[in-house]
């Protein structure tokens, strides 16, 4: 496995079926997230490692992982987005866990966390939540932002004992889901982060 064939698995994976706007559920592009878990396999934070997905989505990251030999559990709260992630697993023939609830929910021990939490760039509320939750877990994490918090992402994760480190920034398609998009397909200016203690 190397990182565009990573790449090419990962474009076999379904989306989901009926997004919700209150969620901000949109799929993490193939090459976004083979970018993401690649970098966290080359700093060995996947192989043999016991892997979290917080928001694992349609199971993306969750799969990627496990495609790089990593023990993944994923954490969801939408039950139809837990039904697409299972199948996508099992049409790409790797095992995960998947279990149903809030982030505030999750509790166990990890080696690395691998996410990418709902955009909200206003107050930056959902980041929060997540990367919070995520260095209560382990210190290896691995996230996506969008680049209009950086400074906070930065300033939130000194706070909590975490040196941030921008792996890159990239554009993000939104496509038109949701009604109150006035374009058919637009951008949104992401980063991508390793965070560690």
């Amino acid at each position: 496995m190397n990182k565009s064939r990573l790449s090419r698995e990962l474009g076999k994976i379904q989306g989901f079926l009926k997004p919700k706007r209150s969620l901000r559920q949109y799929m993490t592009p193939p090459s976004i997230a083979s970018e993401l878990v690649w970098t966290a396999y080359m700093n060995e934070d996947i192989e043999g490692r016991i892997i979290f997905d917080l928001g694992c989505g349609t199971g993306m990251l969750m799969i990627g992982a496990a495609l790089l030999g990593g023990a993944v559990t994923g954490f969801e709260i939408d039950p139809e987005a837990i039904k697409v992630a299972i199948n996508n697993a099992m049409n790409l023939r790797v095992k995960t866990l998947v279990f149903q609830g809030d982030i505030d929910e999750v509790k166990g021990e990890c080696d690395t966390v691998l996410m990418n939490p709902p955009f909200m760039v206003k107050g930056g509320k959902n980041d929060q939540v997540f990367l919070k939750k995520a260095f209560e877990l382990c210190d290896r994490v691995y996230s996506i932002h969008t680049s209009q918090t950086r400074e906070w992402i930065v300033k939130f994760a000194k706070e909590n004992g975490f040196e941030a480190k921008r792996i890159s920034t990239r554009e993000f398609p939104l496509p038109k889901e949701f009604k109150h998009h006035t374009k058919v397909k637009s951008q949104q200016k992401i980063d991508l982060w390793y965070f560690y203690t």
